[in-house]
């Protein structure tokens, strides 16, 4: 009979999940052990960078992705990265090495105690086998509710539970779909609110990025000529940001977002919580005389929404419903002019960089950032057209930027990746560096360097407390640093030779320092 572990190998082959990101400990052996040749192991250095890797693998190629960690201590380190898959809904499949089953009880070393506990809440789902038997069904489980929820999983197996040889199991050779479709009264009901509002609003979220719905959400907002925000906190661009129709993206505070959305009758919300607050600003959550009306299917999401109502459904057959239902509406289509980037005194000012980037980049590049008192900045100066143009930590939790950098471009080899890192960032996820080297990912990092914690400072001055310690980071140097890791790296403090430095096209890592004057987000 085939052990648990051939089992294990030949389920997952079936599924497409033949990328395993991880950094092994002595529990997870076992399973790796007989890896099929066709299968790529992707070795990280620490495990917050192995999720963050495979954080933005998974966004990049919208398939669920399996992740391999290390125990407890393993998971733990985890963690922090997993914040961000969490909220960017990414269908990661976690596997956790544990003691052998007569060793738990006694909390041997490297014993998991509780293992199904740990990643909790953050994770859809969480499980250990109740025994060997039980392991192909709990796999299966596992990549089954990491799809359908389109959120991680964790699951953790005792690691002789491996070599024990069990019949082929049934669970193995099942599928399992999603499927939520509106009824056709829903979508009446809605395309008449729509058609019936004197001025709607559009507003959408990281979700249909994701999901491939960018065309068509640029398609909606035209066809019914509306004036469209992205939602708070962005993960992802789901409208292009030079468009005539876009408005930016909305503020992250309750008073400020109710204040963009002051003379709408109707808003209506596709692919997005509402909303990612983050400052806060109380007040009320909508004007007075404004609906809300949100598509999600994100059942948490709809449920915790504190005002409007909510549809649960996937946004594609809304979009079309509303293209085919609602009759069309005079709109100003077309891309804006960039305005002229601001300049520094004594260094660059990061509109400077990107607008180089904007200049020299083509037009299909995905930008991972991690640079958050340049939020700002960044939206005044680039011009992103195109799906899949962005990735940002979903949960704000620092270490995503390098990592995801890399692990998008492993799942899009097709598409130039540029990763625009602030240099208090960069430390969290710095091991990345060395995955990046040794597999000669062609990734290019940009690391704005000031020296000071920007957003940290600026949330200070916000919160009347502008006088804490920890704000200042002085005398880093990250050419060393790639170097150290084996990435080619320059420092770069002219416009010039920036734009000379980004025109070249890698085929490896290369990272370029850029000295730039610290700002604060607007």
């Amino acid at each position: 009979m085939p052990t648990a572990r051939r089992l294990a190998h030949e389920f997952l082959d079936r599924r497409g999940l033949t990328t395993i990101f991880g950094n092994p400990g002595s529990n997870e052996l076992p399973f790796l052990a007989e890896l099929p040749e066709h299968f790529r192991y992707v070795l990280g250095l620490h495990e917050g960078a192995v999720v963050g890797m495979a954080d933005g693998y998974a966004q990049a190629t919208g398939r669920p992705v399996l992740v391999n960690l290390h125990a407890a201590a393993g998971s733990g380190n985890a963690m922090g990265a997993l914040t961000n898959a969490v909220y960017s809904r990414s269908p990661l499949v976690l596997t956790a090495g544990q003691q052998v089953r007569t060793a738990i009880g006694l909390e041997a070393m490297l014993a998991n105690v509780d293992a199904t506990q740990l990643m909790r809440p953050l994770v859809a789902w969480s499980g250990e086998p109740s025994c060997a038997e039980d392991v192909p069904r709990s796999l299966a489980q596992a990549v089954f509710e990491a799809e359908l929820h389109r959120r991680p999983s964790y699951l953790s197996v005792p690691y002789d539970d491996w070599a024990a040889e069990l019949p082929a199991s049934p669970a193995l050779d099942r599928d399992v779909q999603r499927g939520l479709s509106p009824s056709e009264t829903q979508l009446d009901d809605l395309a008449a609110s729509v058609a019936a509002a004197k001025n709607p609003a559009l507003v959408l979220g990281g979700d249909i990025d994701a999901t491939g719905l960018f065309d068509r959400a640029v398609a909606l907002a035209e066809h019914l000529g509306l004036p469209t925000w992205v939602a708070p906190s962005p993960h992802r661009l789901p409208f292009p940001n030079r468009h005539r129709l876009f408005r930016g993206v909305l503020p992250a505070g309750i008073a400020p977002v109710s204040a963009a959305l002051t003379g709408h009758d109707l808003v209506l919300v596709l692919g997005a919580p509402v909303f990612r607050y983050h400052q806060h600003v109380p007040g009320a959550y909508l004007p007075e005389g404004t609906r809300l009306v949100q598509v999600t299917d994100d059942f948490g999401a709809a449920a915790r929404a504190p005002m409007g109502e909510a549809l649960v459904a996937d946004p594609a057959p809304v979009i079309e419903a509303l293209l085919a239902k609602v009759p069309a509406r005079a709109a100003r289509t077309g891309y804006g002019e960039t305005p002229e980037p601001k300049t520094g005194a004594k260094a660059l000012h990061p509109e400077q960089v990107f607008a180089a980037l904007r200049d020299t980049q083509p037009g299909d590049t995905r930008y991972v950032v991690e640079s958050t008192s340049t939020n700002s900045a960044w939206w005044r100066q680039m011009d992103l057209r195109r799906e899949g143009s962005y990735f940002f930590p979903a949960a704000g939790g620092l270490g995503f930027g390098l990592p995801a950098a890399v692990g998008v471009a492993m799942g899009s080899p097709d598409r130039p990746v540029v990763g625009v890192i602030g240099d208090g960032s960069a430390n969290y996820g710095i091991t990345a560096l060395w995955t990046a080297a040794q597999y000669r990912v062609p990734v290019t990092f940009v690391i704005l360097r000031n020296g000071v914690y920007g957003a940290l400072r600026w949330f200070g001055e916000l919160l009347g407390t502008p006088d804490v310690p920890g704000t200042e980071i002085p005398g880093l140097d990250f050419t060393a640093i790639a170097a150290g890791y084996g990435v080619e790296a320059t420092t770069v403090t002219d416009e010039d030779d920036l734009r000379t430095q980004l025109k070249a096209t890698p085929d490896g890592p290369r990272l370029l320092q850029v000295d730039t004057e610290p700002t604060t987000p607007e």
